[in-house]
């Protein structure tokens, strides 16, 4: 293959992804597609599991998606064979592993390819405090992918904290690489008119003080954390309301409307369910958290909320802290006295010292974190993998 990046064709990039939820590793991966240089590489995506939909999404942008629709979280031996056979249709140029089962699947696929060895790149997009917290399957994928954590090429993680936390596991430091998640400041913008016309939905007031939680439910998430901050909060500030989106969240999740209920704040509790308009629903809200106990490395939910110049509070979890910066507050996890403090903090800095930090946030994401820089950064990753920048 031609070095000559204005001769060679194009570089045939396959990603292998657990699943194609509306998550923040899965949304992170549309997002490198919708910008990739689409002159230089050609995408094209396997999902592990079945159709979801950021599927639909990807599809939109005329990248082909496989599904193998796994039925367990692991690859099972058809699962695997019927991969062994689209990765050598395929003949990728370059394999590109998403998450922890889609970093396993493309390294073993990459065995059985009938050319010369075809480079291959992990990306790991969550952090580890306990390794006993991780099921069963993914914990031995977890401990497995340190023992060959020397055969791929790179191994990219989205948070500094994750890297150490993997390194300390076993996973090798020679070919590790860190590239955050990357914020399209183009799509999530602060905007007055989403502001109005959410609370108009809703049927709050210009003047309701939203306080947004957003991401599917999962115990790492700690949505009890949330609402038991939620319940100390309301007892400075009756009028606040809470709002909490995503996957799950919804009035048929049993376990947190009883929770709810023990705890007497129905009346200002809101599930959402899985939104599609999470730009408009990011730029109505007053104050936007991750009560993240555990897992997450840079939360997607939060670089969008900065990027719509909407404060922030995070549990001290993964680079949430490094995200944030000076912007926003931070707290541990598991507190939710804490929590509901810094809470009172931003409510009580007033609307105009908030909107000063809300910039200062939004600018914060354009400095650091643009989503082209991201881009730009897994781009010049792949030529020197593939020796195109020499």
């Amino acid at each position: 293959m031609s070095t000559n990046l204005n001769n060679r064709q194009k570089t045939t990039i396959l990603f292998i992804t657990t699943g194609l939820q509306a998550a923040g590793a899965e949304i992170m991966l549309y997002n490198l597609l919708s910008k990739m240089n689409r002159e230089q590489f050609s995408p094209i995506v396997v999902s592990l599991m079945n159709w979801d939909i950021m599927g639909d999404y990807i599809k939109l942008l005329e990248i082909p998606v496989h599904t193998m629709n796994m039925k367990q979280r692991f690859p099972t031996p058809s699962v695997m064979a019927r991969l062994i056979s689209i990765v050598r249709k395929i003949k990728p140029d370059l394999i590109q592993g998403w998450m922890y089962h889609g970093n396993f699947a493309a390294q073993f696929a990459s065995c059985f390819l009938d050319y010369n060895k075809i480079p291959v790149v992990w990306s790991i997009h969550s952090s580890i405090h306990e390794i006993k917290s991780y099921k069963f399957i993914t914990k031995n994928i977890i401990t497995f992918g340190a023992y060959i954590s020397q055969v791929p090429k790179k191994i990219l993680f989205v948070s500094r904290a994750s890297k150490l936390q993997h390194e300390a596991l076993g996973y090798s430091s020679n070919n590790s690489y860190i590239i955050p998640n990357g914020f399209d400041t183009s799509l999530f913008i602060p905007s007055d008119e989403a502001r109005t016309s959410f609370r108009l939905e809703m049927g709050f007031s210009d003047k309701s003080f939203l306080i947004g939680l957003i991401g599917r439910y999962h115990p790492m998430k700690d949505h009890e954390n949330f609402l038991r901050a939620a319940s100390l909060l309301l007892k400075k500030y009756p009028d606040t309301i809470f709002l909490l989106a995503g996957r799950g969240v919804s009035k048929e999740n049993q376990i947190l409307k009883q929770l709810i209920k023990e705890l007497e704040i129905v009346n200002h509790i809101y599930l959402l369910g899985e939104r599609n308009d999470m730009p408009r629903l990011m730029a109505s809200l007053d104050i936007v958290t991750s009560t993240s106990a555990y897992g997450e490395a840079f939360p997607m939910v939060i670089g969008e909320a900065m990027s719509c110049a909407v404060p922030c509070v995070v549990t001290d979890v993964g680079d949430s802290a490094w995200l944030v910066g000076d912007t926003g507050k931070v707290v541990p996890p598991k507190n939710p006295q804490l929590l509901a403090n810094a809470f009172k903090e931003l409510i009580d800095l007033g609307y105009k010292d908030r909107k000063i930090l809300g910039k200062a946030a939004r600018e914060r994401v354009i400095n650091l974190f643009s989503l082209d820089s991201v881009v730009h950064q897994y781009e010049s990753l792949y030529e020197t993998v593939l020796g195109y920048n020499k």
